[in-house]
């Protein structure tokens, strides 16, 4: 599994151009990585605890700046959106920065008043609207106005952006939140005598969340949608790609959500998400820096123990089947042509997974990479080429994904064909020794670039401590990544990238659209007077 902090192919909703131009790694300074940065030094400096309610804690001791960087890493994303409600993984993380019975209110008791009133309404709105025998137009409108009336309320009692305002107020740097397919994950840094004030904050909003201001939010996020989706023409190509892939898994589903669910998922719908997700034994919080664990856990393990212990949700049980038709997907439409295609393989269980991981870096990775050299610098018929995986997730089986961007003149077909042809190349022969140490070579160096920061350390230790339940898993992708073998690239080319386990789709500039001419008036032409 490459971690996503290294992997410039997100686990959301990408756009092509991000896909296309976002290069592996943070872009961590390589002097931040101290010498012995090897399991053993590591495992003398990190302390784990799994507290009662399930929730682990791991401390790791970086004392050489007095700041800590934190990740909360809670194992539930997109794909676990429950049908017919899509978006609802990415709303609840809008919904964590509004606040807390403590936080963002004026009068708590008096806006949880407020707050069921909403929901009422907003009840007696959707049930009009759904009105099987069709909705009458002005008791639509009116339920609508109680609705509107009804948040106006409870608007009256919010402090906007206090969560956030106290953080910052508090030398919070990088506070941000990321909702994956896979994941959802909170983070920032902070001065290090700050650690009691970040495990109140975010404690609470892991344990005492309240539905403020959702169907603000959820406006908010229909906008994101419209900018990121229906308004950009790489997300409407990556989105019918990726439901064109899959027919079962929701891996094919819209990350962001469909119009027609995401418009109509309510606030009660996220408390019962929240109620059945953000249980501690599927969250992990990694914090790194100058903390001291026998000084800090018992105070830790104070603020997290507040999290639910609810059982541990349920695994999915939804297998993609396996694909035996190659399947396309052509978009026409005025902008600039994409073309991207990909293949069926395992999610990061799959032995193979460093096996991708080599295909990927030596087809992608720089100037020197075959599908740069091949298609943009010496044929000269594309502006970028990739070939990465995993997408769009990691968790479960996903695609090993091909994509270029034709220069003018030039279109989609002739880049499906060159990449085709450096793909036979990759079944019929081996790959060279320097391309396989190159690989090795990047693949260590990427894995302490990220160990020098922080960050990028809490990061990942807190997926590792989720996906393998124990962090030092970290470490021995390193073995696995060392056994690659030449032999091994050539047998999983052989097998994956195959017609029948492909899906391909592009976007090739369709005609202006010509304006219609006026109609002839009876008994002459056109515009006759």
């Amino acid at each position: 599994m490459r971690l996503r902090a290294f992997c410039w192919l997100k686990t959301s909703w990408l756009t092509m151009g991000a896909v296309l131009l976002i290069a592996a790694g943070w872009g961590v300074a390589a002097s931040g990585v101290a010498g012995a940065q090897d399991l053993k030094s590591f495992e003398q400096r990190i302390t784990t605890k799994v507290l009662p309610n399930g929730l682990t804690i791991l401390i790791c001791e970086r004392p050489e700046a007095p700041v800590f960087s934190y990740t909360t890493f809670v194992d539930v994303g997109d794909v676990n959106d429950p049908w017919g409600e899509s978006g609802l993984a990415h709303m609840f993380e809008h919904l964590a920065f509004k606040g807390t019975t403590q936080i963002g209110t004026r009068n708590w008791p008096a806006e949880k008043v407020a707050l069921e009133k909403v929901e009422e309404a907003n009840s007696a709105y959707e049930q009009e609207y759904r009105n099987p025998n069709g909705s009458d137009p002005q008791k639509l409108a009116a339920v609508k106005a109680k609705f509107e009336e009804a948040q106006a309320e409870a608007e009256k009692y919010v402090i906007p952006n206090q969560f956030t305002e106290v953080a910052e107020r508090n030398g919070v740097h990088g506070l941000n939140a990321e909702t994956g397919l896979d994941e959802t994950q909170y983070f920032w840094s902070m001065p290090e005598n700050r650690l009691e004030l970040w495990a109140w904050l975010e404690s609470a909003r892991l344990s005492d969340v309240v539905p403020r201001e959702f169907y603000k939010e959820r406006d908010v996020v229909m906008e994101e949608r419209r900018m990121r989706t229906d308004s950009n023409p790489e997300g409407r190509l990556f989105e019918q790609f990726a439901s064109t892939a899959y027919v079962a898994h929701p891996y094919g589903r819209s990350g962001i959500g469909w119009p027609s669910e995401l418009s109509q998922i309510t606030a009660t719908e996220a408390m019962d998400f929240h109620k059945a997700y953000y249980v501690g034994a599927n969250i992990v919080v990694a914090v790194v820096g100058d903390v001291k664990a026998a000084e800090t856990m018992p105070m830790l393990e104070k603020y997290f123990s507040k999290v639910s212990g609810g059982p541990r949700p349920l695994k999915m049980t939804t297998v993609e089947p396996k694909q035996f038709a190659e399947k396309k997907v052509t978009i026409r439409e005025m902008s600039q042509p994409i073309y991207i295609e990909g293949y069926h393989r395992g999610d990061y269980h799959d032995p193979d997974d460093a096996v991708y991981d080599a295909i990927g870096d030596i087809f992608s990775n720089g100037r020197v990479s075959r599908l740069y050299r091949s298609l943009v610098r010496d044929q000269q018929i594309a502006a970028l080429a990739v070939g990465e995986s995993p997408f769009p997730g990691s968790k479960f089986p996903s695609l090993f994904l091909f994509g270029a961007v034709p220069l003018p003149g030039h279109t989609p077909a002739e880049m499906a064909d060159a990449i085709h042809k450096e793909i036979d190349k990759l079944k019929t022969a081996d790959v060279t020794d320097e391309e396989l140490a190159m690989f090795k070579t990047r693949a260590r160096a990427d894995l302490l670039r990220g160990l020098g920061d922080n960050q990028g350390l809490a990061d990942a230790l807190a997926e590792y401590q989720t996906r393998y339940g124990d962090w030092r898993e970290l470490f021995k992708q390193l073995d696995r990544v060392d056994k690659v073998s030449k032999a091994d690239i050539r047998r999983v080319a052989n097998k994956v990238f195959v017609a029948s386990n492909r899906t391909e789709a592009w976007t090739e500039t369709a005609a202006p659209a010509q304006e219609p001419k006026p109609a002839a008036p009876a008994g002459g032409k056109a515009g006759a007077q």
